[in-house]
């Protein structure tokens, strides 16, 4: 049966290179392009980045009952198709998510087994850094943004595991430990003395072993300054 990871970020953590840099080091793993309602922004193309729909469309596929999770999002719907899955399935492979907070709500109520991964920027300044500097947002959407993302923040406790994106190598590598030490854990297989620290890598990243860490984050965004006060 295949694993479904979930992995959930803040707009302008990092996610989107993160995700692809894992595809780069590990195998066997299919993802799932989002369908949407919103237009493509920059270079995106329909298929790659997103499957892009009319509304219309997109409420055709919610009655048909084609979704694995779907959400409104800033008047925008966001969906996962169930066939992604299928597919995956199928070729024996596992299934990477790149969906938002309330998305991965409904897919761990629907598959309680899947692995939910939340990335964090270091702290708020850097988050309103990055979001200025791709220059894809003007001023009010960042606002939304970065309001948006306190919010999506305090439920961190929701996922299994948070990865605090600061150094893209370093993250990278804690985010594919954490998808080779699931496969481990679920095969039950022998675990080989040379990958014995992907296990440990993993573990630092539990929910249970990150608390501490996501605290200073979160006061980041709720302090007088970073509220602008």
């Amino acid at each position: 049966m295949s694993i479904v990871y979930i992995v959930s970020a803040p707009s302008g953590s990092g996610k989107s290179t993160l995700v692809n840099e894992l595809f780069k080091v590990v195998k066997g793993l299919d993802f799932s392009i989002s369908y949407t309602t919103r237009p493509p922004r920059g270079s995106e193309q329909n298929s790659k980045e997103y499957f892009f729909v009319s509304k219309s469309e997109f409420e055709s596929m919610i009655a048909k009952d084609e979704f694995l999770e779907h959400a409104n999002v800033f008047g925008n719907y966001y969906g996962t198709a169930r066939r992604f899955l299928r597919e995956a399935e199928a070729r024996g492979n596992d299934l990477l998510l790149d969906i938002d907070v309330q998305g991965a709500a409904q897919i761990k109520q629907r598959i309680p087994e899947a692995v939910s991964i939340f990335i964090l920027p270091p702290d708020r300044d850097t988050l309103e850094w990055r979001l200025r500097n791709r220059g894809l947002d003007s001023e009010s959407v960042i606002v939304r943004r970065l309001d948006t993302a306190r919010r999506e923040i305090e439920k961190y406790s929701k996922y299994d595991y948070i990865l605090v994106n600061n150094r893209l190598e370093q993250s990278t590598d804690e985010l594919k430990a954490i998808v080779q030490a699931e496969r481990f854990l679920r095969s039950k297989r022998q675990l080989p003395p040379e990958d014995a620290h992907l296990l440990t890598i993993a573990n630092a990243s539990r929910l249970d072993q990150a608390r501490e860490r996501v605290q200073p984050i979160l006061a980041s965004f709720l302090s007088p300054a970073a509220r602008g006060k």
